[in-house]
């Protein structure tokens, strides 16, 4: 497939008539620079300096005018590259048979976008003189003075065969390399001595870059949705189209010294027309992007951060349909970007599968197996048996997702029958829908016994998945505006499914001992994960998510014959999905009529269970940061009293009990004997640390209820521990303060034990604030005995776990200085420190109960900042409040803090007071 060279064009080749081409009258800015005399370096600066503004200026101008982003990228290199071959022609005419100026990397393929690298490689016959060399210097150095971004590298012929053969990355940025000046001679043999010939043939560059690209994914967490995507590495970005010319260059171009375009892959029919399109639209949408990103944040960024979504939609076109929904303009554009990039992934994947069979295959004896009348293996890929199978019989298209979910032995899919599944996958309509077949097919895949998250990911990714449901199709790419939820709706949907197939596996039972114990339980898993699969298949819509995918659930199991109680349980877990996450963060479930209230919705033990591990996959499937421990034991706190309730059997069902049954003694005693049970847990751990179990006893009768209920067998062991044993060292004058690292959640454990006094919580709070850690969580208690205990998990930003004990010393080293103070003054603090954090409002809600004449519960729900906990601390001080008790919770963006507080003469808030403190309150936050 070499061809001639005359016939070769730049895969990304600009346009014959670039409207930017006339920017600078070259001609006229060579003229002043011969006029000027050859001393006159401030002339030379000053007119060439003004030579680049101009370019920068005319392409942004023409850009923001309106102009195709097409020539903005192409013309930039045009006009680059005549820049510089002028400054080289004034500089370096006399080394012209001596060296070669060469473009590399994106720039060699004629490629700049506006604040790009200007990535320049000086090629030498051998190694340099010093006339050379200063020649050389002068030259990158008035490039740089230019302010020109100058990326160099200065090699013999020897040196990038040496270079190459060891780096891949340096053999990719060469191969794309691309004459500017200088001796052409030395420029090709440079091309040849770097070929397929010589290093990297075609097999061994495919796998590197496969692996690179493998390698890439993963640092990007394997997904094309991240909320703010790198657009030219994330999975489904320029990289993917960059690595397919990559691969057809090395492979079928390899003599030649220009680069491929993808039209040439069409005309050699690797590439169908309606392919090759999407891939350029795919490209142009990504470079437009690219090029406001770099014009917004005035900078090289290829980040889409949240810092520009905003903006981006509104240069797209895209509105907020109503004055309320600030968001929804935003989301309409990161959906078109996701849709576009998992697009080109789809792409990107079947064109290497194809290069895969061409290059790796191509000298391997083809090993066919047959499946079936419809598929067949080929070297352990699946294929199908002739190219009409999928239009004869949309059916076979999920038949052939059962299969591989049957056989996981089998590597992939062929990418002639991937190109076939994008052609004929319009051809599941409504017809092949409700067909016997096609249903029966779905359901065996959703509910077998291995693979079902693979194959669904599978489908998504081949966009069968919103074919056959098309309801689905919505929630593809779509994301929500805020920090609580970290992935696209479908991707989360995909997640919620893998961690419900999780509990169901024995060797992972250890990490949720009681969910996975539940699991073993269920009558049918399948309704598990169609309620999974349904229970945000309506984000987006006008109108409560959760009620209309609950009716797209009932139509679907109802459709696809499931009985009419487990249609119901499906609808139902849709419905009420959000509800026990609900009730376990937000509601007091130390509160009888809370669980009363909790039962009384569920009404089932099978409701339950359930609902339970629904809400379990779902939370951990939102946002990896915000699991934790405390979540764990929250909800299955919740599940145990529920369950306890419900086991009651018939006499609860009893409408006359419904009310009182929470309430009577042997409810009481319930919730006694899951206290009771903590502490026997803890005490056996205890007593394998050597520590007298009286003594803990002893200990914990000075704790409130609440300590057992908001902490774990290991955190009570632990802060246990540290109490008895400094009390028997007696050195409990000063603040007994303890932090470790929880490597699995990537945090810090804080524990602060000290003699209880009116600021305790402000100082420690504060302390926190000069470190810039953020408070996922935090239980604050005060002792019988005039102790206070106050626990935290601590996430510094951006740190990973090697760097967590070192922060961690440092907290405590802090905070020990701050509470062995005398420091008595208070300030306001309050920052958006988080730069994710600022770009999101929440309103601040207050919300007051008395739950007695003692005690004044009070609710606070705001906007997570730094300093949020600082500035409430310091109201609670200027209005001589007492804290009895607090948890402090963190949801996205959200700060939720519930307090138990009193005034220094130890009664309730008056009405006055209380609307006092909302109003301080309100101020500040």
């Amino acid at each position: 497939m070499t061809k001639p060279a005359e016939q070769m064009t730049n895969q990304t080749a600009p346009p014959v008539d670039n409207p930017t081409d006339n920017l600078i009258d070259f001609a006229a800015l060579e003229k002043q620079l011969k006029n000027c005399a050859t001393e006159a370096t401030a002339e030379h600066l000053t007119l060439l300096k003004q030579a680049v503004v101009s370019i920068d200026d005319g392409l942004k101008e023409f850009y923001q005018n309106g102009g195709d982003v097409n020539a903005v990228v192409y013309g930039r290199s045009n006009l680059t590259d005549r820049l510089i071959k002028i400054i080289y022609d004034f500089l370096l005419n006399t080394l012209d048979q001596e060296i070669a100026l060469v473009a590399v990397g994106g720039y060699g393929r004629g490629e700049l976008h506006p604040k790009s690298d200007i990535d320049l490689m000086v090629l030498l016959q051998e190694k340099e003189n010093q006339n050379t060399k200063d020649l050389l210097g002068k030259f990158l150095m008035l490039l740089w003075d230019i302010r020109l971004e100058i990326g160099h590298s200065v090699r013999t012929v020897s040196e990038c065969i040496e270079e190459s053969s060891k780096d891949i990355t340096v053999a990719t940025n060469i191969m794309e390399a691309r004459l500017l000046a200088g001796n052409e001679t030395l420029f090709l043999e440079m091309k040849d001595k770097t070929s397929a010939d010589f290093i990297w043939d075609s097999k061994t560059f495919f796998q590197a870059k496969l692996d690179e690209q493998i390698q890439r994914n993963g640092k990007f967490n394997d997904t094309a949705y991240n909320l703010e995507p790198n657009i030219k590495e994330s999975r489904g970005g320029l990289r993917d189209i960059q690595m397919i010319g990559w691969v057809a260059k090395r492979h079928f171009n390899a003599h030649s010294p220009h680069n491929m375009s993808l039209h040439d892959l069409l005309n050699d029919g690797f590439l169908l027309e309606d392919e090759l399109n999407t891939l350029l639209e795919g490209q142009h949408l990504l470079w437009r992007i690219r090029c406001s990103l770099h014009y917004l944040a005035g900078r090289r960024e290829d980040r889409l951060l949240f810092d520009y979504q905003r903006d981006l939609a509104k240069e797209f076109g895209f509105k907020d349909k109503t004055e309320n929904s600030r968001n929804e303009a935003i989301e309409q554009f990161m959906q078109q970007y996701y849709r576009t990039v998992i697009e080109l992934e789809r792409l990107n994947e079947m064109l290497l599968q194809h290069f895969r069979e061409a290059i790796i295959y191509v000298d391997i004896d083809t090993d066919v197996e047959m499946i079936n009348d419809s598929f067949q293996l080929r070297n352990g890929y699946i294929e199908t048996t002739r190219k009409n199978i999928f239009k004869e019989n949309p059916c076979a298209i999920l038949e052939m997702f059962l299969i591989l979910q049957d056989y996981p032995e089998i590597q992939g899919v062929r990418s002639a029958t991937i190109r076939q599944i994008r052609k004929h996958k319009t051809l599941i309509d409504d017809e092949v829908r409700q067909s016997a077949r096609a249903q029966l097919l779905f359901m065996k895949i959703i509910t077998g016994s291995r693979g079902v998250t693979h194959e669904l990911r599978r489908m998504n990714r081949y966009g069968i998945l919103a074919a056959y449901i098309p309801a689905f199709d919505s929630i593809v790419g779509r994301m929500q505006y805020d920090l609580f939820h970290a992935y696209t709706v479908d991707q989360h949907t995909l997640f919620v499914i893998r961690n419900m197939r999780r509990l169901s596996v024995p060797d992972y039972c250890h990490e949720f001992p009681l969910a996975s114990g539940v699991f073993q339980h269920l009558k049918n898993p399948g309704l598990l994960y169609l309620s999974g699969l349904f229970h945000d298949i309506a984000k987006g819509r006008d109108g409560d998510h959760s009620e209309l995918g609950a009716v797209d659930a009932k139509t679907f199991c109802t459709l696809h014959g499931l009985p009419k109680e487990d249609c119901k349980l499906v609808s139902w877990l849709v419905s009420s999905h959000l509800i026990m996450s609900m009730t376990a963060q937000r509601k007091d479930i130390s509160d009888p009529d809370v669980i009363n209230t909790f039962a009384e919705l569920v009404e089932t033990i099978e409701r339950l269970d359930y609902l339970y591990l629904l809400t379990i996959s779902d939370i951990r499937a939102t946002n990896p940061k915000q699991w934790n421990d405390w979540k764990d034991k929250l909800l299955g706190e919740l599940y145990n009293k529920t369950a306890t309730l419900l086991n009651k059997g018939s006499a609860w069902k009893n409408s006359d009990l419904k009310n009182s049954d929470l309430k009577n003694p042997s409810q009481q005693s319930d919730k006694e004997i899951n206290i009771s049970e903590i502490q026997t847990g803890s005490l056996r751990k205890l007593e394998a640390l050597g520590i007298d179990s009286h003594q803990a006893q002893n200990l914990w009768k000075t704790f409130n209820t609440e300590y057992f209920q908001s902490h774990t067998y290991g955190q009570i062991t632990w802060h246990t521990s540290l109490i008895i044993n400094t009390k028997q060292k007696q050195i409990l004058d000063t603040p007994l303060i303890k932090t470790r690292v929880h490597k699995s959640s990537n945090s810090i454990q804080l524990m602060v034990y000290t003699k209880d006094r009116e600021r305790i919580f402000y100082d420690v709070v504060s302390s926190l604030n000069k470190n810039d850690v953020d408070i996922v969580n935090a239980q604050l208690l005060s002792s019988t005995d005039n102790y206070a205990l106050q626990t935290f998990r601590l996430a510094p930003e951006n740190t990973d776990n090697e760097e967590m004990s070192t922060i961690a010393k440092q907290i405590a080293h802090d905070l020990e200085e701050k509470l062995n103070s005398n420091d008595s003054a208070t300030k306001i603090s309050l920052s958006n420190s988080n730069r994710k954090h600022k770009y999101f409002s929440s309103p601040t809600v207050i919300s007051f109960q008395n739950t007695n004449n003692k005690t004044t519960k009070i609710k606070i729900e705001t906007l997570d900042r730094i300093g949020v906990l600082e500035n409430i601390a310091k109201t609670f001080i200027d209005y001589k409040i007492k804290i009895i008790n607090a948890r402090i919770v963190t949801a996205g963006e959200k700060a939720i803090d519930y307090f138990s507080i009193c005034t220094t003469q130890d009664n309730a808030l008056s009405n006055e007071q209380q609307q006092n403190l909302r109003q301080q309150l309100k101020e500040l936050l």
